[in-house]
This record gives C-alpha cells, structure tokens and sequence, in this order.
C-alpha cells in the first residue's frame, strides 16, 4: 500500500459532507495546519469535530468555524475563541463538552476497541446527563462510550513513508490516540524520511494506524498567548 499523498488536498479527498473527525493537538500545538486549511478551501460542512479546543478565531479550527462548516463540536476547552462562544449561545453549533480526561480515554478506547467505560469524572454534574450509573469501590461512576471518527488528521514532527511517525515535545498529546480512533487517519508530517531511517526504539505511532501520509509546508506555530517579562 502506497501511504504517501502528494499534499494536503491529496489526503483528505474521500473527506465529505456531514463526517465525523478527530483533529490532534493541545491548543495550537502540533495541530493539522495544512489539512484544516485544505478543509476550509474545500468548503466541507456539516463536520462533526473532536479535539482537546477549538482553536482560535483566525487559525486552527476557529478557521472551520468562521466558515459555518462545523455541524458540531466535541472538545474539553474551548475558552479561547469568540466564535465558538457566538455559535453556542446563538444555538448555530451543537457542542459538547467533555472532561479533558475522559476525552483522551474516550479516544483511547475507541482506538483501541473498547466500546464503553466508567469513570468518577462528571458525575452530579451537566456532564452526567442520562449517563448510566454504577458505584465501583463506594464511590458513583458515570458510563461513557468509546469515540471513534471517520478520519483522523494528525500531525507528527517526522514521519517515514511506511507512516512510522515521531512526536516533538508537547506535539505528543491527542495525536497519538487519535491515530487509532479513526477509521482512516491522515498524517501530515514536517519531515518525510524513507522507510528504515527511523530509529525503531524511538516511533510512537506505528505506521499500521496510518493510511495517508504528506510532508507538510509552511507551518506557521502560533502560540495563544506570548508572555514576556517588562
């Protein structure tokens, strides 16, 4: 199986209308810049998104949003975008928010096969809801249900043409699980390398969780916010 698209419009060409996708990074952290541009200029709507935020209002998946082309959004903090926050009050996107813990194990045990877990996070809260209830050790548990996506967009800070890929510092958050919660997982990388260049001993998504994989351009790593001394 030949796994290396040409660019981002390449990889996410079987992306449609009304899809489920999980988007790794922290804030703007090791985010999917080239493939959530290519979205936008496609003009995909009705997308079901799942990430830790929802970006900023000019750059990540605030990007997605300004645009109307997300359906709904699953994330657990979302306190950096005015859009995102103009969309839910005005009841124009469907949200729901999730424990940042129970998110990542969500996407965990989706990847992993697990269809549902119970966790103490949540309860007697909004996040309850109409959740199951079971008491483990005294203490209440809420039932939460593995996530699982149409694609997955990751971003790696290297990659090799198998897909074997290599995370950079704080770039290692969601990309990781979300790699095995997608039914086809895109990822785009700073640096392609030839299979067998990789040391073995340091991949930390193996290339069979890997379907398309691109080297990347012009990746411009915002961070929110700056803070410098006076």
């Amino acid at each position: 199986m030949n796994k290396v698209v040409k660019n981002a419009q390449e990889a996410i060409a079987g992306i449609k209308d009304g899809m489920t996708i999980l988007f790794g990074g922290f804030g703007l952290c090791g985010i999917p810049e080239n493939c959530i541009n290519a979205l936008v200029e496609n003009g995909i709507k009705d997308l079901t998104c799942i990430s830790n935020n929802a970006g900023v209002d000019t750059f990540g998946l605030g990007l997605l949003l300004r645009k109307h082309q997300m359906k709904k959004m699953m994330a657990s903090y979302v306190g950096e975008n005015k859009e995102f926050e103009r969309q839910l009050l005005s009841g124009e996107l469907e949200v729901e928010l999730i424990p940042q813990g129970t998110l990542a194990e969500r996407i965990r045990a989706g990847g992993f096969g697990i269809p549902a877990f119970f966790v103490p996070a949540g309860y007697g809260t909004e996040v309850q809801g109409n959740k199951e209830v079971r008491e483990f050790n005294g203490k209440p548990h809420i039932l939460e249900m593995g996530i699982t996506g149409d694609y997955a967009i990751i971003k790696a800070w290297k990659g090799d043409t198998n897909g074997n890929l290599i995370y950079r510092n704080t770039a290692n958050n969601f990309n990781g699980p979300m790699a095995a919660a997608g039914k086809i997982t895109i990822a785009e990388v700073e640096e392609l390398v030839p299979f067998g260049q990789l040391d073995p001993n340091q991949i930390h998504t193996p290339g069979i969780f890997i379907q398309k994989i691109f080297q990347g351009t012009n990746y411009e790593k915002r961070i929110e916010f700056v803070t410098e001394r006076e």
